[in-house]
């Protein structure tokens, strides 16, 4: 298995979907990788060299922000939106959808479980919820 900026890549797969196993490679992304390296998208990984190898490793880290530095920006977006308090931000501290979708019904992977809020009026179940 190579490793390409600490991750490592199937070699079985063709390098354009190799390549997508590292955060923030997609498909255009990793078509364009392949193409700046003069290599073959439709070929598998394990008929690389070493030497092509390198050469994906310094393209990848040249041109483009993936892996530990693209998820410390989009944390740092994140934490600047909070601190400013503006409305992304609040829904990012509340852990509600943040662009714009209902919240009435849907949501349930955003917000988590359903919580029942109130009395409830049946002593039995009462009883139940509180054990």
């Amino acid at each position: 298995m190579p490793r390409i900026i600490g991750v490592d890549i199937p070699d079985r797969k063709p390098l354009k979907i190799a390549l997508r196993y590292i955060y923030g490679v997609g498909p255009h992304t990793a078509m364009q990788i392949a193409k700046r390296c003069n290599l073959d998208p439709e070929a598998r990984m394990n008929t690389f060299t070493e030497a092509d190898i390198g050469m994906l490793n310094s393209v990848i880290t040249e041109s483009f922000m993936v892996e530990g530095d693209l998820r410390r920006q989009i944390a740092q977006n994140i934490r600047r939106l909070t601190s400013i308090n503006c409305y992304r931000g609040i829904r990012h501290r509340r852990s509600l959808p943040v662009r714009g979708q209902r919240t009435k019904t849907n949501a349930r992977t955003r917000k988590g479980r359903k919580i029942t809020v109130g009395a409830i009026r049946d002593k039995a179940t009462r009883k139940l919820a509180n054990d």
